[in-house]
């Protein structure tokens, strides 16, 4: 197959690609980094968004079989990116794949999509659902939790604060659920669904149940530190994250993730997709995890470098 993969240079994208190389297809990838340092060499093709230009975009997307779409944005960062824009644009991509006779969308979504949420997070995930599920094309959607692996960042700047803050603040109780799954596992399970024909929406979860606090004490445990893990209002554990995202210039996380993540909106009553678990992962690779901080504003801000593995 010819496949389009958005965000091959990135985190999941990047996985998704070589699964599909190796499976011998042919992958070009939508970004808007286009000048990034290419980890594939000449066997991707990269091919700008041109979300202000339908025909280009279209143009781009003819002869494609099938897109595997993980193109959204973390957070609102005014004016930069917002996930009002990162819908309309995600729309317009959709849009051009069915003029382009693209035969099927496999779409990376999040767990508890909900149009009516004032978390523009999960409202923004379910309208791009809503209106994948509307054009007529062959779709499947694949609704992930937390990722972790080689080149993440939630798990990995987890570690580091267990490594080098004397303090580590847990939002409320810490017994909000989530359900880790693998980046690997989610891109064999994207790959797979982007052979098949038949219209699904799939609980992406890992084999693993955390309570937060749970995760946490298992993670410091791993890596061998034993720093005081005390539970704060969350209002004053996300001011503790401002500050340190002073010192390392990012966005730790947002008032609204911490929101999504005490609701439980990472957690679902489903089979698990993945195989992989967290703690065995986090077992073998104690020694590095956590050694170096792992920036989001970098990524988005830096369009030049490959991503640098944590």
């Amino acid at each position: 197959m010819r496949v389009a993969v958005t965000g091959a240079y990135g985190y999941s994208g990047q996985y998704m690609a070589k699964r599909l190389l190796d499976q011998g297809h042919d992958v070009l990838t939508l970004t808007n980094s286009t000048r990034r340092s290419n980890p594939f060499g000449d066997k991707v093709k990269a091919e700008p968004f041109n979300f202000s230009n339908p025909v280009a975009l279209e143009k781009t997307l003819r002869g494609v079989d099938v897109l595997i779409n993980n193109y959204w944005v973390r957070f609102n960062m005014q004016p930069l990116f917002t996930h009002a824009g990162a819908v309309l644009h995600a729309k317009a991509l959709f849009d051009a794949a069915k003029r382009a006779g693209v035969a099927r969308i496999v779409q990376i979504s999040i767990t508890n999509p909900d149009r009516s949420s004032d978390l523009p997070y999960f409202s923004g995930k379910a309208e791009m659902e809503d209106h994948l599920r509307s054009i007529g094309l062959s779709y499947c959607i694949l609704r992930p939790t937390v990722l972790f692996g080689k080149g993440d960042i939630l798990i990995n700047n987890i570690a580091w604060s267990l490594r080098y803050l004397p303090i580590f603040g847990i939002f409320g109780d810490g017994r909000y659920r989530l359900q880790p799954i693998y980046v690997d596992d989610l891109a064999e399970a994207a790959v797979l669904k982007a052979q098949e024909l038949t219209n699904a929406t799939i609980d992406a979860i890992g084999p693993e149940t955390f309570r937060y606090r749970d995760m946490i004490e298992m993670i410091a445990a791993e890596i061998g530190v034993r720093p005081r893990i005390i539970s704060l209002p969350p209002g004053l554990a996300y001011q503790m994250t401002r500050v340190i995202g002073w010192f390392v210039d990012d966005v730790v996380i947002t008032r609204e993730e911490i929101r999504g993540l005490m609701e439980e909106r990472l957690y679902v009553k489903s089979s698990p997709l993945g195989t992989t678990k967290l703690s065995d992962w986090v077992h073998a690779n104690h020694q590095r995890l956590g050694l170096n901080y792992t920036s989001e504003m970098a990524r988005r801000l830096d369009r030049i470098s490959q991503y640098r593995s944590n």
